[in-house]
């Protein structure tokens, strides 16, 4: 059995395959200030003739504030007050004190483990899929029925596993990789198939990198995108949950059946760029290099962790941002905030003429601020660059990796990070 029919078989109590339809019981549910509402009021759509109206289980749900936060307009401030309110009622974890991005804070704060059946009511859940958790977005009307009854229903899906070898050059990281895949497989290669990572090049990804993988698994339409657990995974959340301890069980089989295998060896990747305005519209730095920038933005679940933004404060050293380029940066979480400011990074960026912004999804989602202008080119470590994305529907959005992304705020182009 591969490890998507190994937790399917889990969550309906009988086993399981490929192909087959199942109604299947949830370990946890998340949702935030931008889907959340229209899920609340879902559910109370369902509960309406009931006396008692309670969601299954309080304790396997998750509230966030992270796309318009904090408030920036009456109607997020009204979507952030019910949102409260529900929790309230409910007993339900709210981290409405602006904690993070959601899928940062979820598997920080502990709600994810292996081979756990995870739901989000937001399209990127399937970064939860780094510690073996087979993790997937569904939509606000789902969401209200899991509010309600703790289940749905699922078609077990194929899978494709991507078996990634070799050693990546310097200043070449997971997002790279990712956005190879992506470019190789097409934007809907993947469609409602598991994404199942393997591979030395994989194993040797600490947790960070292994987000960044799984996040983007929709981007090639993926269900969801599983990095099966180990040693690394233990030592994560093992800083996070007590007494946690690997199930070996949680991985494919030997003799699993896959309905696609794909193998790459990433020894000679270069770095990648997504062009405009498609995610698969990958291609090498070297063919983009001198594209000019008006800003550039490091953040987002993709690339907003500690790490993503140490590699741009190494490489950026005591340089000043490129004349003209606005470089945005937005920690995932409160939790990377205080490691990049007890780091001295914040100052050094500050200094060097960037924005520190507090934790958030920020222009990712088009949103709040650092919106792009009628013609302006951005580049974003975020993971996606449809067309007005990030704002104007006549601007541009290239995505990258932390390092090409700080290569380009020192020369004010897009700029291979091997030559800094």
């Amino acid at each position: 059995m591969t490890i998507s029919e190994k937790i399917f078989s889990k969550a309906s109590g009988k086993t399981v395959k490929a192909g087959e339809f199942v109604l299947a019981n949830i370990d946890r549910a998340m949702t935030h200030d931008i889907t959340g509402p229209l899920a609340v009021e879902g559910f109370y759509e369902i509960m309406r003739d009931k006396e008692e109206k309670k969601v299954w289980d309080p304790s396997k749900i998750v509230i966030l504030f992270d796309h318009q936060v904090p408030a920036d307009s009456l109607n997020a401030a009204a979507n952030h007050t019910m949102l409260r309110k529900f929790a309230k009622e409910q007993g339900i974890i709210n981290y409405d004190v602006y904690e993070g991005v959601c899928h940062q804070v979820m598997p920080e704060k502990g709600h994810v483990k292996p081979g756990d059946l995870v739901v989000g009511s937001d399209s990127h859940t399937c970064a939860y899929g780094s510690l073996g958790a087979f993790s997937t977005g569904i939509g606000s009307t789902d969401m209200a029925a899991v509010f309600a009854s703790g289940k749905l229903w699922f078609k077990v899906p194929e899978t494709i596993r991507f078996e990634v070898n070799g050693k990546l050059q310097k200043n070449v990281y997971s997002k790279d990789v990712i956005l190879h895949l992506i470019g190789d497989v097409g934007a809907e290669g993947a469609r409602y198939q598991a994404a199942e990572y393997a591979g030395s090049t994989v194993r040797t990804m600490p947790i960070s990198e292994r987000m960044t993988v799984s996040n983007m698994a929709i981007e090639m339409g993926g269900k969801a995108g599983i990095i099966e657990a180990d040693e690394v995974t233990e030592k994560y959340l093992q800083e996070r949950i007590p007494d946690f301890k690997l199930d070996p069980h949680w991985k494919s089989d030997e003799g699993a059946v896959y309905s696609e295998v794909r193998e790459y060896d990433v020894s000679k990747l270069e770095p990648q760029v997504a062009c405009p305005h498609n995610v698969d519209n990958v291609k090498p730095v070297g063919e983009v290099e001198g594209t000019k920038v008006d800003q550039i933005f490091v953040g987002s679940c993709t690339n907003g962790r500690f790490e993503d933004i140490e590699v741009v404060a190494k490489m950026m050293g005591d340089e000043p941002v490129a004349k003209d380029v606005r470089l945005l940066i937005i920690p995932a979480s409160r939790t990377e905030y205080m490691k990049v400011l007890k780091a001295g990074y914040i100052e050094q960026f500050m200094e060097a003429g960037a924005i520190v912004e507090s934790p958030c999804c920020g222009p990712c989602m088009g949103g709040s601020f650092g919106l792009l202008g009628d013609g302006e080119v951005g580049l974003a470590t975020s993971n996606r660059n449809f067309k007005g994305r990030e704002g104007s529907p006549q601007s541009f959005v290239y995505l990258s990796s932390p390092a090409t992304a700080a290569a380009s705020a020192l020369t004010g182009e897009i700029t291979d990070p091997r030559k800094i």
